[in-house]
């Protein structure tokens, strides 16, 4: 089951469609303070949740269900792309982001992943988070790719590959390269600013 939280009704029934497509069943809240509520009430095995609500925001709601479960994935609704938005979402225990306007395709592939990946996740769960904001388990997946890479890729490449929001790619690249598993390569090509290409080392 999923749960939906968000305080639009017409997007609550666009993801229940999406996710009656995909299979999965959905229980919804209208608010971050009902959606914790239903969360300790239900078993669900992943939570969407709107960035933009009154009263409790995403960011808290995110970080009231982690405070009850380190494991469960949460995918975040959001239309802001910026960085320092998704960093705080991160450390607060988000796992990824669906941009508004929600696209099927797009929602389908990350909820997938996100249940893939939570299944994959061995570990005890006080060892589900390496650091602070960064999944084992999404890492592992974003250096397997890496891994199969025999050139130096972007972030745009890398998160075209892999259905993982830019913002997430962005984070785990960041700290991957903190931590010398990851070198950066500064691509000058023709004109503009050069980019930056990341490969494994």
């Amino acid at each position: 089951m999923i749960l939906v939280i968000d305080d639009n009704e017409d997007i609550r029934y666009t993801i229940k469609e999406i996710c009656e497509f995909g299979n999965w069943e959905t229980a919804e809240a209208a608010s971050g303070k009902e959606g914790v509520e239903l969360f300790e009430k239900l078993t669900p095995e992943l939570v969407l949740v709107d960035y933009h609500m009154p009263n409790w925001d995403g960011l808290k709601t995110t970080k009231e269900i982690r405070k009850r479960n380190k494991t469960i994935p949460i995918i975040v609704l959001t239309v802001d792309e910026r960085q320092e938005i998704a960093d705080q979402f991160l450390d607060s225990g988000a796992t990824d982001f669906a941009l508004k306007p929600i696209k099927a395709p797009d929602l389908i592939s990350r909820v997938r992943l996100n249940l893939k990946i939570a299944r994959l996740t061995s570990t005890p769960e006080d060892n589900v988070f390496v650091d602070k904001g960064i999944n084992s388990a999404t890492l592992q997946t974003i250096k397997g790719f890496l891994v199969q890479q025999t050139k130096a890729l972007t972030i745009s490449e890398i998160q075209t590959e892999l259905p993982v929001a830019y913002q997430t790619v962005h984070r785990y690249l960041h700290y991957l390269v903190k931590q010398g598993d990851v070198q950066v390569i500064s691509d000058y090509g023709n004109k503009g600013r050069p980019k930056n290409r990341y490969k494994l080392n």
